[in-house]
């Protein structure tokens, strides 16, 4: 656990420092393109964000490489390496993106045949675990086709979910959180070492996001962009395949007492396999249904535009950083209760949990207007439009607010006819207030 901590820590502390750098270089790259009617930011931002998330991938398998123990992940399997190849194509796309605005047809072909590289050098879906029928093998072509989807699906998913500032990169955090815990049971509780190569990503890319994040939160200085989102995207599903295509059930029945069991216990796995509901629940959920919407219109699938499920949030009233934290609160909530429904699926307190904090989460959606506030002993903590002020200021405040509200008052006359009973108008006149 230390190393992984320690991989964490460097790619994260990569990131951090080379997102500085990068925003100036986008600056002067001219990668700050004009705000467009779907954005909800008011200036131009610069993109980019991608080249500091890759060189902190760079530098987390780097760092993995020279340590004791997760060196052996790159002695017995060749999917870091996969990885990597596969990442630095679709960075480069995503680059490419951010600066020229690139055909989305275009990024669809580099997308699938970036998951090609990787299933080339065996980052591949080899069986599939489904419950009440045990492991089904895979032809080459079947787990080639089945791994370019799950890549592309995914990609797409984080792309489209990667609308408010922070939105994408917590979201993606979140998921590889769970899906680190969970990897890292099945590798260190059953000692199987096939699932080494996912809890290192998964790791990585936790690293990734974190560092990241201070530079993204509203208002954001950087956008990642393509660069990044396609990026995160590519390494999540990258952790999902590594796992659930390579970790043998039939292994984890000698510690569950048969197959059936076995396979029961990979239920957090193979749905992500299937669609990735359980990872990245909310923006799977949003890539359908904005496919339904703009094919409904007669649009094109890639066409963007403002129906995507935060934009919905900010229509309904909800402040820009309240949306991003109800849907980290959503994300978390699919991605932990599959987490605690694999360890004990058996227990009905982890059903009835699941469904009280849903609830919590429909009252959340329900109240738009809702402003929170913090104790006091925690004010230092927290952004001011969160802290509580004192009387007087809120007095003095409101006041002043009054005085240049009656300067900046424009007071129109509008003349009203109004007819009289004997069939003459007479004219009034009154002032209206804009």
């Amino acid at each position: 656990m230390r190393e992984y901590l320690l991989t964490l820590c460097i790619t994260a502390a990569v990131t951090y420092l080379l997102t500085g750098p990068v925003r100036k270089f986008a600056i002067v790259a001219g990668a700050m393109p004009e705000i467009r009617a779907r954005d909800v930011h008011r200036e131009p931002t610069p993109r980019l964000g991608g080249i500091a998330m890759f060189f902190g991938l760079c530098a987390g398998l780097l760092v993995a490489d020279h340590l004791t123990n997760l060196h052996e992940v790159f002695e017995k399997s060749n999917e870091p390496r996969a990885l990597l190849s596969g990442a630095a194509l679709i960075w480069l796309i995503g680059v490419l993106d951010d600066k020229f605005e690139i055909d989305a047809l275009i990024k669809l072909g580099g997308q699938m045949i970036a998951a090609g590289v990787m299933v080339v050098q065996g980052l591949t879906i080899l069986w599939i675990p489904l419950p009440g029928v045990g492991t089904v093998a895979l032809t080459q072509w079947q787990g080639t086709l089945l791994t370019v989807a799950l890549v592309v699906i995914t990609i797409n998913a984080v792309n489209f979910v990667d609308g408010l500032d922070g939105l994408a990169a917590g979201m993606v955090c979140i998921a590889a959180a769970a899906f680190f815990m969970y990897a890292y049971r099945i590798w260190y509780s059953y000692g199987i070492e096939a699932a080494a190569p996912a809890s290192l990503f998964a790791a990585i890319l936790m690293g990734m996001c974190l560092g990241f994040l201070p530079h993204n939160m509203h208002p954001a200085r950087i956008f990642m962009g393509d660069s990044g989102s396609m990026l995160i995207g590519l390494v999540l599903a990258a952790g999902a395949i590594s796992v659930t295509g390579q970790v043998d059930p039939d292994v984890m029945k000698l510690f569950s007492g048969s197959e059936r069991n076995a396979v029961h216990q990979m239920v957090p796995v193979y749905i992500p396999l299937l669609m990735p509901l359980t990872i990245i629940a909310i923006p799977a959920a949003d890539l359908i249904l904005a496919i339904v919407r703009r094919t409904w219109r007669g649009q094109s699938p890639f066409a963007a535009d403002r129906g995507h499920l935060h934009h919905r949030l900010l229509e309904i009233g909800h402040s820009h950083s309240r949306a991003v934290l109800i849907m980290y609160f959503f994300s978390a909530l699919i991605a932990f209760g599959a987490l605690a429904y694999s360890v004990n699926a058996a227990s009905m307190w982890i059903v009835l949990s699941v469904v009280f904090l849903s609830a919590i989460g429909l009252v959340l959606l329900l109240l738009p207007r809702f402003t929170p506030r913090t104790p006091r002993w925690a004010e230092s903590f927290v952004p001011p439009r969160y802290r509580r002020r004192r009387a007087a200021a809120v007095t003095g405040d409101a006041g002043e607010a009054t005085a240049v509200a009656d300067e900046d008052e424009e007071r129109v006359p509008v003349t009203v006819g109004v007819s009289g009973v004997n069939g003459a108008t007479a004219v009034g006149s009154r002032t209206r207030t804009r």
